[in-house]
């Protein structure tokens, strides 16, 4: 956008544009190699005690030997869009520009598959830098719809998958999620809304509806990320195209008595959409 070859001035090209000068002459510091290991650390004590705080996780970390601030450990965790997980009027960073919309689920009896959807971001180490990860959920069956990758906590990639979900299984009733910023943005709830589907987001107390999808980060990361220690985006990208495969198709899930998600999610497809 501001071209510092141009004729015009770069002062006054952000002028123009109302930028501020000073984010076009930063030059972004990389991460070292001692924040990528607190910030891997940070994300396993994350899956293990999703609700622990900035207080608690620093605990953690003195207890593994590590030096670190409280103040060190809430910036790390901002950075990598992670929070604890408890009850509270804010359940992830919302923008205030954005519409807030009602909780539906309450009292809602979900046995269907897509009745409701829902979605998460999660927070992807690498051997060199990280990422984060999208996951679009069918909540009856726990069957993982679509995913994507971003190097930056926008809007675009979670859009992307949500209309890669909707190409392949169709609309849902209801799509529930936090509300976090990625999923109120107009780019995000205007694909739900020219699809007539209902918008749900979690309100103060609705802290238990990430359980299931916090439990698929678990299981991704275990099973996977942390065991093959990808170093490049385009690795973790092939590497989760095979395991939510295994997810989807191989892998027996707890709560489904020997059934895969995708043998719950097509067992229990409405009548119609089966037959479409």
């Amino acid at each position: 956008m501001i071209d510092k070859t141009d004729e015009l001035p770069v002062k006054r090209q952000c002028e123009i544009l109302e930028l501020s000068r000073s984010g076009i002459y930063y030059t972004p510091v990389p991460i070292s190699a001692k924040e990528m290991e607190l910030m891997r650390q940070i994300d396993e004590i994350h899956l293990v005690y999703p609700f622990y705080g900035s207080r608690k996780i620093r605990n953690e970390l003195w207890a593994k030997g590590y030096d670190i601030g409280r103040d060190r450990v809430r910036r790390l965790m901002r950075r990598m869009g992670i929070e604890a997980l408890y009850i509270k009027p804010r359940l992830s960073l919302a923008h205030p520009g954005h519409v807030k919309y009602p909780y539906l689920l309450r009292g809602l009896e979900i046995t269907k598959a897509n009745h409701v959807w829902s979605a998460d971001i999660t927070y992807i180490p690498m051997a060199r830098g990280f990422c984060y990860l999208v996951a679009i959920m069918d909540w009856a069956s726990r069957m993982v719809l679509s995913w994507r990758l971003s190097n930056t906590l926008d809007s675009a990639f979670c859009a992307d998958a949500m209309e890669e979900a909707i190409a392949k299984y169709g609309c849902p009733d209801i799509f529930n999620t936090d509300q976090g910023s990625q999923f109120t943005a107009e780019t995000f709830t205007n694909i739900l809304r020219s699809n007539d589907i209902a918008i749900s987001m979690d309100g103060k107390g609705r802290w238990m509806d990430n359980v299931f999808i916090e439990r698929l980060w678990k299981s991704v990361k275990y099973e996977d990320i942390y065991l093959k220690s990808y170093g490049s985006m385009a690795e973790v990208r092939n590497g989760l195209a095979s395991y939510f495969k295994f997810y989807n198709e191989k892998r027996w899930h707890n709560n489904f008595d020997r059934k895969t998600p995708a043998m719950v999610y097509y067992n229990s497809l409405p009548e119609k959409q089966a037959a479409a």
